[in-house]
């Protein structure tokens, strides 16, 4: 597949490593190609090249520049958009969600990227996992939420690629639930001592 991915952060390079690993074309959408913070990055061009030019479009965006970044891919009509980020906003308790309940981040997304289909995906552990997942002693879980049943496949042999079990999270309001799943994990990570290397994974009872 050809998969462009939308920001060169740490859970796009980790995401990055890995589709290309599992034998996927991987170009970087990034704002400045020629800066040479991007110099490790073997394929990389403008943002909307790189969507034009992929099957799969991959956000890890920061979350206050996601909206601008899908608005400036150009027509993504009859595109796969994979949403990685989550809607993090200071309060006054500290770090939290800026939107839930009667929306999501994936929702709003998928306002932002006519045409597409949207999939919520690679947003509750972080890019240390992501890079590795194989070091972990089960395997971890990652959970898909979108709508199009059609294309949902393609997501979820994406994830298996990466070394996740692959669960189907139903449809994309289900975005609701997997961001403060997210939640959960930063809080574990960056307030109660867990450290970020860890995943969430699912157990079942023995044969």
């Amino acid at each position: 597949m050809k998969i462009a991915i939308i920001g060169a952060g740490n859970v796009g390079k980790a995401l990055g490593g890995r589709f290309t690993k599992a034998g996927h074309d991987v170009t970087f959408g990034v704002r400045s190609p020629s800066d040479a913070k991007y110099a490790d990055l073997k394929s990389k061009t403008a943002p909307r090249d790189a969507a034009a030019a992929a099957e799969i479009i991959v956000l890890s965006t920061p979350w206050p520049a996601t909206e601008a970044a899908c608005r400036d891919l150009g027509s993504l009509a009859g595109k796969i958009v994979i949403d990685c980020t989550n809607p993090l906003a200071m309060g006054p308790n500290g770090l939290g969600l800026a939107v839930g309940h009667s929306t999501s981040g994936g929702e709003m997304v998928a306002g932002w990227c006519a045409g597409a289909s949207v999939f919520k995906a690679f947003n509750t552990t972080g890019f240390g996992v992501m890079a590795a997942p194989e070091r972990m002693m089960q395997r971890p879980v990652m959970f898909v939420a979108g709508e199009d049943t059609a294309k949902k496949p393609t997501v979820l042999k994406l994830v298996a690629d990466t070394g996740f079990e692959e669960i189907d999270a139903g449809p994309l309001r289900n975005a609701r639930l997997l961001e403060p799943y997210a939640m959960l994990w930063i809080d574990q990570a960056m307030v109660r001592g867990a450290g970020r290397d860890f995943a969430f994974a699912i157990t079942r009872p023995k044969a």
